[in-house]
């Protein structure tokens, strides 16, 4: 494998979300993270603790993430709250919230920042990235929302859950790379199944990668 793609392994978040996701498939997931030099595991909340201990029993410097409001971001803003702090608590030091889109697109950009900002603070100096499910938002709304991220000093805008109607595309990491802060970083998730476009999205300015078929991608199998 060449430098540039051993690099991209680096920036990866590999996600096991499914709704059958078991402990087992966990502890793969953080062995396997382990082994490539993955950036971090993310998985469902309630594997936290287990990914937690997988991993200091691997002796990683591997991150648990996990997520709030997922994958709809419409549980209000004191859930979001409570599942980012329990996480914390568990081991998770990266936390992928999900916006309410609803809210966005009807108007309701302050009650979006407050909420950004409300979890930044919970996080403290572990990692907020804000998940804003470009597939459902036009370029006014993509911008809108970059400049909301920006202002409430989350530390990632994230393109997609993966869950939604569309995933990452090169063309929405470079809007969003180019209307976000200097203090902002990108994460591209959503339907990223080759090495040709994880190459792609990190050349266009993506910083991390949400993928569950990394190992499968590169050929590391």
């Amino acid at each position: 494998m060449n430098a540039a793609d051993k690099d991209i392994l680096s920036k990866i978040d590999y996600t096991l979300l499914a709704q059958n996701a078991a402990p087992a498939q966990v502890r793969k997931l953080c062995a396997e993270a382990a082994r490539y030099g993955f950036a971090s595991v993310c998985v469902p909340a309630c594997y936290v603790e287990t990914a937690a201990a997988a991993l200091a029993g691997l002796d990683s410097r591997v991150a648990v993430c996990t997520v709030a409001g997922f994958p709809l971001g419409y549980s209000t803003t004191q859930s979001k709250l409570f599942e980012t702090r329990q996480a914390l608590d568990q081991g998770a030091s990266e936390i992928d919230m999900v916006i309410n889109v609803g809210m966005l697109l009807s108007g309701g950009e302050d009650y979006v920042l407050d909420e950004i900002r409300l979890l930044k603070q919970e996080t403290g100096g572990k990692i907020l990235k804000v998940i804003i499910e470009t597939c459902l938002l036009d370029e006014k709304s993509k911008l809108t929302a970059c400049a909301l991220v920006t202002r409430a000093g989350a530390d990632f805008i994230k393109t997609s859950t993966g869950f939604s109607t569309g995933g990452a595309t090169v063309e929405d990491v470079r809007l969003l790379r180019a209307n976000v802060g200097a203090d902002v970083k990108v994460k591209a998730a959503g339907g990223i199944r080759t090495a040709e476009l994880a190459r792609a999205l990190v050349e266009a300015g993506a910083d991390r990668l949400g993928m569950s078929a990394a190992i499968k991608a590169f050929g590391l199998e």
